[in-house]
């Protein structure tokens, strides 16, 4: 009995000693995987995120009184056609009528972009929505640039009269 409680201990205290020796914690701490978010990050141009007065200035701006610099082109609907493609599509669907993917889980549905509803406001209205998001629709400030958030408002108005 003490010699089955010997081995038993021995071969214990062996297979720990063996598990220790294979194990380097200290190098495996090392490891970039492990250290990954010890390392600081560089420093961001401060062009590339608006820091200053751009999304405060657009909240506190009038909607109705916004001007889109674009001119209402055909080169200009297509930009608007292709940032609603990558934006857009997915909730307010290819018809641009609600029945997108996405928006089919949505009630009640992702609004119909031809609708009188849509279309009668203004273009100021419209980029301040997108851009500012409301109700379902998720803010697209820092996911859409100013001029691809325009285009998809000429896109939009070329929908007029399209549909609902």
């Amino acid at each position: 009995m003490i010699g089955t409680a010997r081995m038993t201990l021995s071969g214990a205290a062996m297979l720990i000693l063996f598990t220790l020796c294979g194990c380097d914690y200290g190098r495996m701490y090392d490891q970039d995987v492990i250290k990954t978010y010890g390392q600081k990050m560089p420093e961001m141009d401060a062009r590339t995120v608006p820091v200053q007065d751009g999304f405060q200035r657009l909240v506190n701006a009038d909607p109705r009184s916004l001007k889109n610099p674009l001119h209402y082109s055909k080169a200009s609907t297509e930009q608007g056609a292709l940032a609603y493609s990558y934006f857009c599509i997915q909730c307010h669907g290819p018809k641009a009528d609600g029945n997108g993917t996405v928006g089919q889980s949505f009630i009640p549905l992702p609004a119909d972009l031809s609708s009188q509803l849509v279309q009668g406001q203004s273009d100021g209205e419209l980029y301040a929505k997108i851009r500012l998001g409301f109700k379902r629709h998720p803010k697209l400030f820092t996911t859409a640039s100013d001029e691809d958030t325009w285009a998809v408002v000429v896109y939009i108005r070329s929908l007029k009269g399209k549909g609902g």
